[in-house]
């Protein structure tokens, strides 16, 4: 397979076109319930809104509905926001840092294009719920578990891109604590869960005195290996974080994390699950990560001066090229997704995964495939 040619302004237009109707045809499935985190043979199962990812979906919804203005996305959009604020003001199962993955796509979105003083108000409390997990002694928002225990006194690279909400927070209410806590968290981040060349960890521990402990790769295939999703996140999530602070050091963390990620890319620009492993090893792919990091690129193509951008924009239009041509859905039937050959969770050897989601599509692939398109196509706000 040869290297995938840059995606043109048509083929954009058509790709995210191809897009607002698969979710077109997936609203009666998912209005008034939640698509899972990632299919089954092709298919989302439905869920209670009590899962991370749930955001996701009212996300495609909302990009679906900025395409369109469409009154049925709008009307399907809001019926989720009120789901996620039930879900916020009843406590269910949000102890843990994800608030961002399900409040910016599903509610900040909603707020920032309708002026919905519900979302608005959900997306609120959500950030106080984020809030509420961070550490002090080693400055960070703890990811999951009993707080302070001290076998969940961690956090994981993916909860950069859980920030956004609370930069949003701050600039909504006018209060800044939420965005002094995500510049905490982000430079505790930094500097650890970063490796010296720019490859990342999933997850660090802090031990209890604030100090740090130790890295370890729990959802990769081994701790000293590279998970393809969490080297996305750091990518995306760095660059969203020199977006809020100016901070040269996300700047340099957004490059060291970029530069690693593409030495371990197979020709078609699709990383396997862990970038240990190449193609050849008949490991299976995440099409996610490369959603994931040409978001990352395309925000670095927004807010540094144009001449740093070019490559970055060129490798956008590479990745999401061979997104739209090799693993986009080609069949249009309710209930799957956006992109193949996605990786939720793989078992190994060396780490504790339940084997789920595997050559799957995934919910964020899509939802960061759908956003990639919509930052090609126009001059885009984000909801981050």
């Amino acid at each position: 397979m040869s290297r995938p040619l840059p995606i043109t302004g048509e083929q954009v237009g058509a790709a995210l076109d191809k897009a607002v109707e698969q979710v077109r045809l997936n609203l009666p499935k998912y209005t008034k319930k939640c698509q899972n985190h990632s299919s089954v043979k092709g298919i989302y199962p439905t869920c209670k809104n009590d899962e991370w990812t749930c955001g996701f979906w009212p996300g495609e919804i909302w990009l679906a509905y900025e395409r369109t203005h469409d009154g049925a996305f709008r009307e399907a959009g809001l019926t989720l926001v009120d789901s996620f604020d039930r879900r916020i003001r009843r406590k269910v199962k949000v102890a843990h840092h994800d608030m961002g993955f399900l409040y910016t796509p599903a509610c900040v979105a909603a707020y920032k294009l309708t002026g919905d003083q519900k979302a608005r108000e959900a997306a609120i409390l959500a950030a106080d719920q984020l809030i509420s997990r961070f550490q002090p002694k080693g400055e960070f928002i703890q990811a999951w578990g009993r707080m302070g225990s001290p076998i969940n006194y961690r956090f994981i690279i993916d909860c950069l891109l859980n920030l956004p909400l609370l930069y949003w927070a701050s600039q909504e209410t006018g209060d800044g604590k939420y965005a002094g806590i995500a510049k905490r968290h982000t430079a505790t981040c930094m500097a650890n869960s970063f490796r010296p060349d720019g490859s990342t960890f999933h997850t660090f521990y802090m031990k209890k005195d604030g100090s740090p402990g130790h890295g370890r790769t729990c959802q990769g295939y081994q701790d000293d290996s590279f998970w393809a999703r969490g080297q996305a996140w750091g990518v995306y999530g760095s660059i969203l974080s020199y977006r809020y602070t100016k901070d040269p050091a996300a700047l340099d963390t957004f490059k060291r994390a970029l530069a690693f990620y593409l030495t371990r890319l197979p020709e078609d620009l699709v990383p396997c699950w862990d970038m240990l492993f190449q193609p050849d090893s008949g490991e299976p792919r995440d099409s996610s990560s490369a959603a994931i990091v040409a978001c990352g690129l395309l925000e670095a193509v927004r807010i540094l001066p144009r001449e740093e951008t070019g490559e970055y924009e060129r490798l956008a239009r590479e990745m999401v090229g061979s997104l739209a041509a090799n693993y986009a859905v080609e069949t249009p039937v309710e209930g799957t997704g956006l992109i193949l050959h996605g990786t939720y969770s793989k078992k190994s050897p060396y780490n504790t995964c339940f084997p789920e989601g595997v050559d799957e599509c995934t919910s964020w692939g899509d939802f960061y495939y759908m956003e990639a398109l919509t930052r090609l196509a126009e001059d885009w706000d984000p909801y981050w």
